[in-house]
């Protein structure tokens, strides 16, 4: 959610300034009215198509959830969000109205008004909060979809700069703006890079304000620390520029702070760097056929890992699995195909030499583009299998998304933990340990590195920025973030022959929850991505935010004294 901000003597009043604003069954009288003498026809009601699915015991239910699989279709709908619940924790509720927002005068009217009128309030850009952040039952929504403009600067100057200060190349993308057509603007029409999101239909706004991490952020930083100003509404319904010369505790805050939580941000700004010439992956599956070859492999992974990926030119995953299976879906930079062979092919022949003991499923691939064809729709449309599309009557052909990402899509999450691992642990002798929590939580569930994740071994320029951002510094000093997940298909109460596998979800939870525990002994009171977490994470200010998170309540108390934004496991007035 986000935040607001009382400077005067509302400050005064303890009682009030620990009271949520909250809305009951329907709004108070007038409020809607009000609302619409402001916004006109941009406040829209609103309809779910789940609800009514409900309702009607289930007709036309499996036609639904066919087109729950597309995620601009979720996207689209401001009654939906892209994850429909979490096990024992939430399921996706429709607002009362939106406001279809199309400008920061928007956003500031629906804020007075649900202040004045003290109604629930909800943003949603992208709609990917794992946590359910962007909606909520008997809210208002503030819908930033239609605030998607992009504009790139060679030069960028921020408010309040002194001439001295210089400028840099940059691009303001609208807070509703999605990371695929960011990228096609940016990287694919204009040749430069922006730390944005893996995943093409994320928000920006979001993104950023969580911190943000992207395949490359070992070399750039995160989407926080990457950003130069922000427009955002505060709670007192101001916008209110932010960035290091104006406002720069706002500017702090919003920079890893949590999304939703200090203000609604309307538009950002952030620094763009050279494309790289060459962005590559390196793919590949393999199972050993023995547990004394899977400890081999591991030891080997992990060993080949620290020697040769542990820099700046390389992100993404590291899959460990039950089976002994080991999966690999690595990204680089600025490395031709020959470069990438010949660093890898020690590891590829070492396995090929044991034939009895390991097999490849499929055999490992090598791939390198030029920098623009990695977001490029007509290119990646031309490789098979590797991005689906908006399959709606009329949709835009640039309207895809990544195939790996189709089991996320209107998922419903039964667990989701995760733990930055210190780079201190690639040592070699502290490796065995991690080997051994690796090995020992793989028996139970699959458990991914995201070397991307976490900023160890990344540039001076990345581990800088980053470590002016509001973010838990334990990124700085860690080389992966750790996650361990399980999640289903969509699904949703009350429509018969979809709805939610409650003891399927709980069983696979408790997995999640085993396959953790060496890892949370080897690496004690670990902390958590706050995008990307534990909905039931137990000491969770400082798992998220370390010995900043003090500092951001001093903000939060200043710019939203009476909690107008506040979400699940946000910074708050207490």
């Amino acid at each position: 959610m986000k935040r607001r901000t009382f400077v005067g003597g509302i400050l005064g009043s303890a009682a009030a300034a620990s009271l949520p604003v909250r809305i009951g069954a329907a709004a108070p009288a007038g409020a809607w009215e009000a609302l619409r003498r402001r916004v006109g026809n941009r406040l829209i009601p609103i309809h779910s198509p789940l609800v009514e699915a409900a309702r009607s015991a289930g007709a036309g239910g499996n036609a639904l959830f066919r087109q729950l699989k597309n995620p601009y279709y979720l996207g689209d709908d401001p009654s939906l969000t892209q994850t429909l619940g979490w096990t024992d924790a939430w399921t996706s509720e429709p607002s009362l109205m939106a406001v279809a927002a199309e400008s920061a005068a928007d956003v500031a009217a629906a804020v007075e008004v649900a202040r004045e009128h003290r109604l629930k309030l909800v943003v949603k850009g992208g709609g990917h909060s794992y946590f359910g952040n962007s909606n909520a039952a008997n809210s208002l929504l503030i819908w930033t979809r239609r605030m998607d403009r992009v504009e790139l600067h060679d030069t960028f100057l921020p408010q309040g700069a002194p001439i001295s200060h210089g400028g840099d190349p940059a691009v303001s993308i609208g807070a509703g703006a999605i990371w695929g057509r960011v990228y096609d603007t940016v990287a694919v029409n204009n040749g430069r890079y922006v730390q944005g999101g893996g995943c093409l239909t994320v928000g920006v706004a979001g993104f950023v304000q969580g911190g943000g991490f992207g395949s490359l952020s070992k070399q750039f930083g995160t989407g926080a620390s990457n950003l130069l100003e922000a427009e955002v509404v505060t709670a007192d319904g101001h916008v209110r520029v932010a960035n290091p010369f104006r406002n720069p505790d706002l500017f702090y805050a919003l920079r890893g702070g949590g999304g939703g939580t200090f203000g609604i941000v309307t538009r950002l700004t952030l620094r763009t760097d050279p494309l790289p010439s060459t962005i590559g992956a390196v793919l590949f599956s393999v199972t050993a056929n023995s547990d004394r070859a899977w400890r081999a492999l591991v030891e080997r992974m992990m060993q080949f890992y620290s020697a040769s990926l542990f820099n700046p030119h390389w992100g993404e995953q590291i899959r460990f699995s039950p089976g002994r299976r080991l999966s690999v879906t690595m990204v680089s930079h600025d490395l031709d195909k020959p470069q990438m062979e010949a660093l890898w092919n020690p590891l590829f022949s070492w396995i090929k030499q044991q034939t009895s003991d390991y097999s490849f499923r499929p055999e490992p691939a090598i791939l390198a583009v030029p920098g623009p064809h990695f977001w490029d729709p007509a290119f990646l449309r031309s490789i098979p299998g590797l991005v689906l599309q908006d399959n709606r009557p009329g949709a835009s052909a640039d309207n895809i998304f990544w195939a790996s990402n189709l089991g996320e899509t209107a998922q419903v999450l039964h667990a989701y933990q995760s733990a930055w691992i210190p780079a201190d642990l690639l040592r070699p002798e502290r490796r065995q340990s991690l080997v051994e929590a690796l090995i020992a939580a793989s028996d139970e569930w699959s458990v991914t590195l995201h070397t991307n994740k976490a900023l160890a071994g990344g540039s001076t320029e990345a581990l800088a920025r980053t470590a002016e951002t509001a973010m838990n510094p334990e990124v700085l000093g860690a080389f992966a973030l750790l996650i361990c997940a399980a999640e289903g298909p969509p699904a949703y109460p009350g429509i018969p022959g979809h709805e939610p596998d409650i003891p399927k979800a709980r069983e696979q939870a408790a997995a999640v929850s085993r396959a953790m525990a060496p890892i949370r002994q080897l690496v004690p009171n670990a902390g958590a991505y706050v995008s990307e977490a534990d909905y039931f994470q137990k000491d969770w200010k400082r798992a998220y935010w370390g010995d900043h998170y003090e500092r951001l309540a001093v903000i939060k108390r200043k710019y939203d004294p009476l909690n107008l934004f506040h979400g699940h496991q946000t910074v708050g007035l207490a």
